[in-house]
């Protein structure tokens, strides 16, 4: 895969999220994927990933991901990101349901992916302060 290639899967992926197209996410995301987020969980599989979004657009309708910045070396991706949203649904949290609260929220974060056979095999989110 050249690094432009990689670079479009990464692309795709964030395009699928904005546009809620959790089918796409087969063709981007691979079977056993694993993420380790800087957070309490990590996402493990396809499946553990359509959870994770399709959790977090329900307390979050309005989710949207704009990429700032990528960047590809070998078969490993950099994305700077902003994502943007209103908590206008029900979320569960690591097994709390928090009730809307009507906030916007703005959230920076850097993101790597490892991409293998043209879908991404490993994940990280850094979310910044």
């Amino acid at each position: 895969m050249s690094l432009e290639e990689n670079k479009a899967i990464i692309r795709r992926l964030f395009e699928a999220e904005n546009n809620r197209n959790l089918a796409k996410l087969d063709d981007l995301i691979a079977p056993d994927f694993v993420d380790e987020r800087n957070t309490p969980f990590e996402l493990r599989g396809l499946e553990g990933y359509k959870q994770f979004v399709t959790v977090l657009f329900k307390g979050f309708p309005d989710w949207h991901e704009t990429i700032e910045d990528i960047i590809a070396e070998g078969d490993k991706v950099c994305v700077h990101l902003n994502a943007t949203a209103t908590h206008t649904g029900e979320w569960n949290f690591l097994g709390v349901t928090l009730a809307p609260t009507g906030k916007k929220i703005k959230i920076k974060s850097v993101q790597f992916a490892r991409i293998v056979n043209c879908k991404v095999v490993e994940g990280a989110v850094y979310v910044e302060d």
